[in-house]
């Protein structure tokens, strides 16, 4: 690993805001998603397999990945390259959120619009299968949004379904998990807006 690579995951997340900006583009979210997927490490064949994109067209975007310590490049034990996921072996990538700081708040927000996009193209792609279910506990398609008040325990309680969602798409392929699916979310704080007072003499 690395020196780069090294700093990066001492603390188990991605802090660099320059690096957080590496993932804001959705190829390179996906490039990494489907990488842990795989087990960390994976041939830009089985890449380009798995995406349904042109092997040329992923090169760039794996060379910036690992020019920015996120992945490593490698040889196969026939001599093809192949690319590794920084870090401990089974470990998500995941992000510091250092709100403090106007540049990580701002490659945070470009991060979470490159998630909007992958989220949403994966969702109309999916409109289009007629073999997807679409209720029950098969369920494979669905959007939705909440918006509610929760206490400290409801909130640890959400937060620790959604650990344990992340926790089960993050494990590696193997016969008995075959079928692909891709979650985003995002959980926010809601603003509270005050009832708009009526103008005296007149309704509002």
């Amino acid at each position: 690993m690395t020196k780069n690579a090294k700093q990066l995951f001492d603390a188990t997340a991605i802090r660099d805001p320059a690096h957080i900006r590496l993932l804001a583009s959705p190829v390179r979210q996906e490039l990494v998603d489907t990488l842990a997927s795989l087990g960390g490490m994976a041939t830009v064949a089985e890449l380009s397999e798995q995406l349904g994109r042109p092997a040329d067209g992923l090169y760039y975007h794996l060379q910036l990945l690992a020019e920015g310590g996120l992945v490593q490049e490698g040889e196969g034990a026939a001599g093809e390259r192949v690319f590794r996921l920084a870090g401990a072996a089974g470990v998500p990538l995941r992000l510091s959120y250092d709100l403090a700081s106007d540049e990580a708040s701002a490659a945070l927000a470009a991060y979470a619009k490159g998630l909007a996009q992958v989220a949403e193209r994966d969702f109309l792609a999916a409109l289009k299968q007629r073999n997807v279910e679409v209720d029950g506990p098969g369920r494979q398609l669905w959007a939705a949004r909440n918006k509610g008040w929760l206490n400290q325990a409801e909130l640890a309680e959400a937060n620790a379904l959604l650990e344990r969602l992340c926790d089960l798409l993050s494990r590696p392929r193997d016969p008995s998990r075959d079928r692909p699916m891709s979650l985003a979310f995002v959980l926010a704080p809601a603003a509270v807006r005050g009832r708009r007072r009526a103008p005296k003499g007149g309704r509002g």
